[in-house]
Formats: C-alpha cells, sequence, structure tokens
C-alpha cells in the first residue's frame, strides 16, 4: 500500500453520473485533478504563480484502474502519494469509496514541468516530494526557483 500523504474527502453528486447511475469514468480525472491542486495548495504552491514565473506542471501520462464503480451521493476519500524519478513526479492517486473503506479507483498520474518552454525541474515541487532534502530536514519552508534540465 502506498504511503499516503494527502487525503480529501469528497462526494458523488447527480450530475457525475451517467445513465447506468454510477460515476462516467471521466470523473475520475476531475477527481484526481483537485485532489492534485487542493494538495498542492495545502503545501502553499499555486499553479498559476509557477505559471507567473514560467513554470508548468503539466500531466505527461496516467493510468487508471477502474475497480467498483461510485454512485450518486457516495462519499469518498481521495488519497495522494507521491514519489519522483528523475524529472518526473509520480502521484500515486487512489479513491476509497468511505462506507465500506473498499478502493474504488487507482490512478499514477506522471507530471513533468516545463520551464521557459524547456523540460526542467521545479525546487518548490522538489521540496515537498518525501524523503527529498528538504523534507528530510524537516525544512517548513518551501524554496523558489526552478532549474532547466538538458534533454
Amino acid at each position: 500500500m502506498p504511503s499516503y500523504i494527502y487525503s480529501l474527502p469528497m462526494k458523488v453528486r447527480d450530475y457525475e453520473c451517467d445513465l447506468q447511475g454510477i460515476v462516467n469514468n471521466a470523473n475520475y480525472q476531475h477527481y484526481t485533478e483537485h485532489t492534485r491542486h487542493e494538495f498542492l495548495l495545502s503545501r502553499g504552491i499555486s499553479f498559476a504563480e509557477l505559471h507567473e514565473r514560467g513554470i508548468d506542471a503539466v500531466v505527461a501520462r496516467m493510468s487508471m484502474q477502474f475497480k467498483s464503480p461510485l454512485r450518486s451521493g457516495d462519499a469518498f476519500e481521495s488519497r495522494l502519494a507521491l514519489r519522483r524519478e528523475g524529472v518526473k513526479y509520480l502521484f500515486q492517486q487512489d479513491i476509497y469509496r468511505s462506507s465500506d473503506g473498499r478502493c474504488v479507483f487507482r490512478s499514477v498520474v506522471e507530471a513533468v514541468c516545463v520551464v521557459h518552454g524547456r523540460l526542467g525541474r521545479c525546487a518548490e515541487l522538489d521540496a515537498i516530494v518525501p524523503g527529498s532534502d528538504a523534507v528530510a530536514a524537516g525544512s517548513d519552508e518551501v524554496p523558489s526557483g526552478s532549474e532547466a534540465v538538458s534533454q
């Protein structure tokens, strides 16, 4: 089981369901994206501020596994774990139904940063990855800036 570092409670809304009465598969991507955004905001990182500085974190790839459907009104918890591999930030994002604790959705989101038009690294994201120097040192400060990486 992943070491989750963030969790966001949510609830299925009627309009997210299809004719079969289950959550349409595209909405799981909305749930995971909302969770990533809220996680980053909770760590003091704003996509808008990064963009103003020429840094754009973008999804490069996403794998999804649908295990059991959610239905209208279901409460659920969207959980997130994070690690880095080279210039990729890997978000393990799983969704658990609150009523029975069952995992209903699993995904891995691979994100990269484009820094002034080039593949690069983002110090703010590096600092929040568990095991990074800033996290290991117990630093509460989020360093600013970024570093371009040659391809």
